[in-house]
Formats: C-alpha cells, sequence, structure tokens
C-alpha cells in the first residue's frame, strides 16, 4: 500500500521522518545576527517579552477610550486602533457614503476632537500605540502627532506605528483612495517626515496580515509581503532616502495561522529573506536589516460554529508567533466570527498571551525550535519557494507593475478558492465545520453597535465647523493642494490643517482633486 501523502497549506510535502540530511547545511547563526533567522535580539524575550497589544476600536472614540482604559487596567502594554470604514477611505462621518458604516468595524475619526476623546486620560508618551490605517495613515497620523503636541509630548520619545501599507490594499483588501504613484509618494512623504520629526515611529508595518486573510498560503504571504517591502524601499532610494535611516522604522505585520510547525518557519524564513533583500539594495546597518514584526492570529480561521473551540486556535497560533520570534501580537476574542469581540472575550485573548510568556516556558530561550530537523528543512522549502515568486514578481517590473496587472490578486483568489475546495470535499478537516459538528444552539453573546453614533458625529461635525475659523481652513486646505501639485513634502501641511480643525473628509478630498481617484 503506497504511503499517504501529507502537505502543508502551502502544498510543501511533508516527510514521515526528518534527519540531519533533510537539514541544510548548518549556519551556526546566532540570534542577533545577520540573517537574524533565530531572531533579532540576542537573548529575544529573556530580556523583555513582545508587546501584547490588544485591537480595539468601534462607534465612537468615547466608547472605544473606555475600552482603552480597561485594557491598560489589565496588563495589555500597547494599544492598537482599528477605524470604521468611512475613516479608512477618507470620509467624514455626515457623507452620503459613510450612511450605515459609522462606528461600525472601527472607531469613527473625523477631526482633532475625536483623537482628544480618543484618548483622554492617556499620555502619548507613555504608549506604544498601532493604528491600522492605510489609505488616510497620512491624516490619522498628523492627528495623532497634533495631539502629542498639545499634550506637550517630545515628539523624539512617541513611540508606535500606521499600517500605512497600500499596496496590499490594491492586492487583496480595497480601502484605497489614490492611484498607487500618488499614493507610494505619500508614504515616501511620511518616511522623509517621521526620520526627522519622529524617529522612534515605525512609518509602515509592511502587511501580509490581510493578503493571508483574502485566502493566501503561508508561502504566498511572504513572498508578497517582502516583494512589497522591497517596492517601498526602492521608491524611497530615489527620493534620496537614506536606507540605513529609514530601513531601521521599517516594520512588518505577519498573520499566525493554524499550522503551527509551517508558521514558525514561515517567520524565521521571512528574518532571513529580508535581511539579505536589504543587504541587495544597500543596507549596511545590521539595524535596517532585521525583520521586526507584529503578529495577529488568523481572523479567517476562526469559526462562527462552535466558537470556543476559538480559544484553542488562538492558544496554537499564539504560541506559532511567539516560537517564530514576534516582537508584538495581538490575539483575537473567540467570537470574532460573529461580532465584535466583547469584554470577556478580550480578555481571554489577552491571558491566552499571558499565559503562554509565564506558565508554558516558550519565552524562556531563544529560538527554542533551532536544530529540529523538520523546522529547519521547512524553513528553507518556504525561503526557496517565496524567493521563486518574488522572482517572477521582479521579471514583471515589481509590485507595483504585478498588482496593476492583476498578477497578486489572481494567485491569492486561486488559493483561496482551492482552500475551499479542500475544506468542502473532507480533505482539509475543520472542527466543528465539517466534521465533529454538534446539534446544541450556540448562546455566545456578541456584541452590538448603536446606529445612533452616526448621529452624534454628525452634530459633533457640525459644531466643529462653527466653531473654527473658515478662512484658515480654506487657506491651509489650499496650501495643501499647492504642495501636493509641487511634489513638495505635504505632511507639515497635513498637520497645520488638522491644527486648524479640517476634517479628514476635507483634507483626502483636497489630494482626490490633485490626484485623482483609484478605479
Amino acid at each position: 500500500m503506497p504511503e499517504k501523502k501529507l502537505y502543508t497549506d502551502s502544498a510543501i510535502e511533508i516527510k514521515q521522518v526528518y534527519t540531519a540530511a533533510d537539514v541544510p547545511a548548518a549556519h551556526h547563526e546566532m540570534p542577533g545576527q545577520f540573517p537574524f533567522t533565530r531572531g533579532v535580539q540576542e537573548d529575544m524575550y529573556r530580556g523583555k517579552l513582545w508587546t501584547m497589544r490588544q485591537y480595539a476600536g468601534f462607534s465612537t472614540a468615547e466608547e472605544s477610550n473606555k475600552r482603552y482604559h480597561y485594557l491598560l487596567s489589565q496588563g495589555v502594554m500597547g494599544l492598537s486602533v482599528a477605524f470604521d470604514l468611512p475613516t479608512q477611505i477618507g470620509y467624514d462621518s455626515d457623507h452620503p457614503l459613510a450612511e450605515g458604516e459609522v462606528g461600525k468595524v472601527g472607531v469613527a475619526i473625523d477631526s482633532i476632537e475625536d483623537m482628544q476623546t480618543l484618548f483622554g486620560g492617556i499620555k502619548l508618551e507613555e504608549v506604544s500605540t498601532s493604528m491600522t490605517i492605510n489609505a488616510t495613515a497620512y491624516i490619522l497620523l498628523s492627528f495623532y502627532v497634533a495631539l502629542a503636541k498639545q499634550q506637550g509630548a517630545d515628539l523624539k520619545k512617541i513611540t508606535g506605528t500606521i499600517q500605512n501599507d497600500i499596496l496590499k490594499e490594491y492586492a487583496a483588501r480595497g480601502t484605497y483612495i489614490y492611484p498607487p504613484q500618488p499614493s507610494m509618494r505619500i508614504i515616501t512623504d511620511i518616511f522623509e517626515w517621521c526620520s526627522r520629526e519622529l524617529p522612534k515611529w515605525n512609518t509602515i508595518s509592511i502587511s501580509g496580515y490581510h493578503i493571508r486573510e483574502a485566502g493566501s498560503t503561508a508561502v504566498q504571504e511572504i513572498a508578497f509581503t517582502l516583494s512589497n517591502g522591497k517596492a517601498y524601499v526602492k521608491a524611497a532610494l530615489a527620493k534620496g532616502l537614506d536606507i540605513n535611516v529609514f530601513g531601521r522604522r521599517l516594520s512588518f505585520f505577519f498573520n499566525a495561522h493554524n499550522n503551527l510547525f509551517e508558521e514558525i518557519a514561515k517567520f524565521r524564513a521571512a528574518r532571513r529573506m529580508w535581511a539579505n533583500i536589504m543587504k541587495e539594495l544597500g543596507a549596511t546597518d545590521p539595524k535596517a536589516m532585521m525583520l521586526r514584526f507584529h503578529t495577529q492570529t488568523g481572523g479567517s480561521t476562526l469559526t462562527a460554529q462552535q466558537p470556543q473551540n476559538n480559544i484553542s486556535r488562538v492558544t496554537v497560533q499564539t504560541l506559532a508567533a511567539v516560537l517564530g520570534g514576534t516582537q508584538s501580537l495581538h490575539t483575537n476574542g473567540y467570537d470574532e466570527a460573529l461580532s465584535l469581540p466583547t469584554e470577556e472575550a478580550a480578555r481571554i485573548a489577552l491571558r491566552t498571551q499571558q499565559i503562554v510568556a509565564f506558565e508554558s516556558g516558550a519565552a524562556d530561550t531563544v529560538d527554542p525550535l533551532a536544530g529540529s530537523y523538520y523546522v529547519e528543512a521547512l524553513t528553507s522549502e518556504i525561503e526557496q519557494k517565496a524567493y521563486e515568486l518574488i522572482a517572477t514578481i521582479d521579471a514583471m517590473g515589481g509590485s507595483v507593475s504585478a498588482i496593476e496587472e492583476g498578477f497578486i490578486q489572481d494567485a491569492i483568489a486561486r488559493s483561496s478558492y482551492e482552500y475551499q475546495r479542500k475544506i468542502e470535499n473532507g480533505e482539509k478537516i475543520i472542527v466543528g465545520v465539517n466534521k465533529f459538528q454538534s446539534a446544541e444552539k450556540d448562546n455566545t453573546p456578541v456584541f452590538k453597535i448603536d446606529d445612533s453614533i452616526r448621529h452624534v458625529q454628525t452634530q459633533q461635525l457640525a459644531k466643529l465647523r462653527n466653531d473654527r475659523d473658515p478662512a484658515k481652513c480654506d487657506q491651509v486646505l489650499q496650501y495643501l493642494s499647492d504642495k501636493a501639485t509641487s511634489g513638495e513634502n505635504i505632511m507639515p501641511t497635513v498637520i497645520e490643517a488638522v491644527e486648524q480643525k479640517c476634517t479628514l473628509g476635507e483634507i483626502a478630498d483636497t489630494l482626490r482633486e490633485v490626484f485623482g481617484e483609484y478605479k
């Protein structure tokens, strides 16, 4: 009888047993040293644990602020902000296209006043904030900087991250506004401004997370993400920026899926690949070659059937991220296939990280799976397959061209289809979905958002517009239009605009008039 063949989710064949013969020639690599396969710090979590974040943001800034204070009281070390769709695509809450979406998948932020409410009672110098925002990242960062200035904070000490990764929006998510070329220009403006004024801020979080959520494999996730990373680096180099300066502020955002060993190997391979890619592009500072990354457990792996099973899934994914050497981690609530997480689900998710950190022993030694025949072989195999994909993209002229031609989108769609087909025909078992189902009715409490939020935000916008100086707003928006047209860095003017109480929608529209919209 022929031996049964097993494969990882990236279609890498898994042998029945691995031996020393399967491991590529030993590199004798050490953590904290190029090419950082084993981690970016020599002591990893013995020196400092990963940042435990909980992603939150819903309805109004006031409601989200209450959740932030609660999470900080529970031991969260960093805040992570989710924004609603109108905020993500540059519409104020009172815009006709915002109807039905205000405050739904995240918090509505229309102005500097909303930002003041969102972080009420929180000193920005004392927290690290991650903002999942892309097309309007330049505006949200400006709100944050303006608020830090109002608090009297030293901008040199402010830490955090904006996602600011527009290429994966065209490939996987869809919350873009402007065409690719002007979008890349805005991103390099942010790199340039932050390297001078906000030196500890991570100016981009190059995201594989959403690529994976859209249905890619682990190999595609790192190949497309690192390829996008190359495109951002090349755009910054073309602007004359120093790779050893801006390279230190690049960060990545990956998904932690269910296949424990493939995920660990994926993180190790990504670090090694990025170090070599940056070296080839001219980096000489080791810190500019380090791939530092935030991880979020896999949202698309969560099931609405038997939702408590998701606690176990998230635990496996948390272990994958920690054993793979993440710098920061968000764990999903078990109820997120049903609604935004309830407070109880968010607490269990955070406790999952704390149990792995303090009870499991997984954080006690650096890269504990190094030298495993299986993990080392898998790390090299993922690396090889990812490089093959990157070579295909390079031959097309890089990520921007590959996205414009639809290559990346088509590849993700094919993988997504194949994964679903395997679930439907029973090749891939999802517990509680296509096997081990139960007839009991699920009574998981769900978190509901009140539809009156748009009315509240609209009233606040009317008051804001009434109280500000309209002539000053018109003048600063005209300056912004001029800077966008001339090619000067737009960041100082955007910050000035938010300080004059211009709204997110007004600023986004000013650039829509200059750059047009991507269709």
